[in-house]
């Protein structure tokens, strides 16, 4: 049997007519990237990644749960949140410990009665020639930016796929992620990892409506590259690889993350957004 119409006018119109007519106005535009009442779980929710995220997603109408390993700095977050007239809770664990991240899934689903988002933000790097670098430190670099991900997507996919109702999961992954660099020897391995994981759950969970996408930056501005910014000789050299022509600030990310956690990109699934000015083009 042919996948493809008859080829003549008449097939041709029998075919089209069985599709769903949609009409594309403003309210239809808004309803697509509406996130409203949507729960969403937000790893590294301190740092620049995922703080601008918690925040767009919880201006936007979602509710949030923000995580990070110290409840002293994800408070003032969610305070922040509330005095901007949004919803968000937050609960502190390591997200490399199993234990850990399977009771903050458990609370978020308390809290709010269920997961429609997840976004997993933290990580680190130390940078080290291979030879110089413990084996400790490189499995630091591994368990941050790997295990807590594959973690988090481990006991929010149960929930999502129980609930019957599809998701929206974002990794975080980076331009080192594709692209190789000197004493990154744990860093981009461990992206490259994070981009590999979200093809393959994007394969696993396809059937069950679940959408799986990796955001990859290039430099951004956190408290960990800021000395990247302070620093003329340094910032310059990193900015002659970025046709846009600066270095990117959080904010940068926030229309990345309202469409991949929206219907906007309900046919999209396994992809690795480049939000880097440019950097990877190149």
């Amino acid at each position: 049997m042919s996948l493809f119409p008859p080829n003549n006018v008449s097939g041709r119109a029998s075919y089209i007519d069985r599709r769903k007519e949609i009409i594309v106005n403003k309210q239809y535009l808004q309803e697509l990237f509406d996130v409203t009442g949507k729960v969403a779980l937000i790893s590294g929710a301190t740092g620049g990644f995922g703080k601008a995220a918690s925040k767009a997603l919880a201006a936007a109408g979602a509710k949030v749960m923000m995580t990070g390993r110290t409840a002293a700095k994800l408070e003032p977050v969610a305070k922040e949140v509330a005095a901007q007239g949004g919803q968000a809770a937050f609960l502190a664990g390591d997200p490399s410990v199993h234990t850990d991240v399977t009771q903050i899934v458990k609370g978020t689903v308390k809290a709010f009665g269920g997961i429609d988002i997840l976004i997993t933000a933290a990580g680190v790097n130390k940078p080290g020639f291979i030879q110089e670098q413990s084996d400790d430190e490189w499995q630091m670099i591994m368990d941050a930016n790997l295990k807590g991900t594959y973690l988090f997507c481990k006991e929010v996919g149960k929930v999502m796929i129980e609930q019957r109702r599809g998701g929206k999961v974002i990794l975080l992954g980076s331009v080192r992620g594709d692209l190789g660099l000197s004493r990154y020897t744990g860093y981009c391995p461990s992206k490259g990892a994070v981009h590999l994981l979200a093809k393959t759950l994007a394969c696993e969970w396809g059937p069950h409506k679940i959408n799986v996408n990796c955001i990859a930056p290039a430099v951004f501005r956190t408290e960990l590259t800021q000395w990247i910014y302070d620093d003329p000789v340094v910032h310059k050299t990193f900015l002659s690889r970025i046709p846009i022509g600066r270095l990117g600030e959080p904010e940068d990310f926030i229309g990345s993350v309202i469409f991949l956690s929206s219907k906007a990109s309900d046919w999209m699934t396994g992809s690795i957004v480049h939000v880097d000015g440019g950097y990877a083009a190149g």
